[in-house]
């Protein structure tokens, strides 16, 4: 696994590329990870490194994670995420990821939870098509029949019915770089991505587009 960023999600917007034409982009800002901890296949059963972001005061955070920080002279941080790394020794506490990492990448991967819709029906939840909504008809939104009455006489697993809708980690992958704007740490990606404004979102580069060592 190559080594991503971490950023906010602060909107939509368009912009305007060479030939005029209106482009719709996400804007993230870019969080500046700090090493916190690296794990080694002896030590902890795998190789990865531990990123830690958005320092926040300390009455936030537990007494182990204070502890656990402090140990290392760290400053506190709102968010510890992980990247799985081939090579820990590379890397040493207290180094800093900036968006460096994502020189030279076209396209990247983003992975957020998406926006929770509540409990909704088949319509909704799943595109179903819906009946008539006139002439005597009593089945307009309705999922209609979900199973046998003989055999096998039973709802199958799996089927398409209402529930929780939302609320799931979503990856969007292969979205185009439009932009990135290094004074104010700012990735511009085109089209959407999951979540509201203000969520953290994991950014990494696709899998086609990995500098190869």
């Amino acid at each position: 696994m190559t080594i991503g960023l971490y950023g906010e999600k602060l909107g939509m917007t368009q912009v305007y590329d060479q030939d005029g034409l209106a482009i719709p982009v996400t804007v993230i800002k870019l969080e500046n990870l700090t090493v916190t901890q690296i794990k080694t296949q002896d030590t902890d059963g795998y190789n990865a490194i531990q990123v830690g972001f958005c320092e926040c005061k300390k009455r936030k955070l537990t007494k182990a994670e204070l502890a656990h920080l402090e140990k290392n002279n760290l400053n506190p941080f709102k968010y510890l995420r992980e990247f799985r790394v081939k090579n820990p020794e590379e890397y040493k506490i207290g180094q800093v990821i900036d968006f460096s990492v994502l020189e030279n990448i076209k396209k990247v991967d983003v992975t957020g939870k998406s926006i929770g819709k509540g409990f909704q029906g088949t319509v909704k939840r799943h595109n179903f098509g819906r009946g008539p909504m006139t002439h005597g008809s009593k089945n307009h939104r309705q999922p209609g029949s979900i199973g046998a009455g003989t055999t096998p006489g039973r709802v199958i697993k799996g089927l398409k019915m209402a529930g929780q809708m939302g609320n799931k980690q979503v990856t969007v992958k292969k979205l185009n770089v439009f932009k990135i704007d290094r004074d104010r740490n700012l990735l511009l990606v085109k089209g959407s991505i999951p979540g509201p404004e203000g969520k953290i979102v994991a950014i990494n580069p696709s899998a086609t587009t990995w500098n190869k060592k």
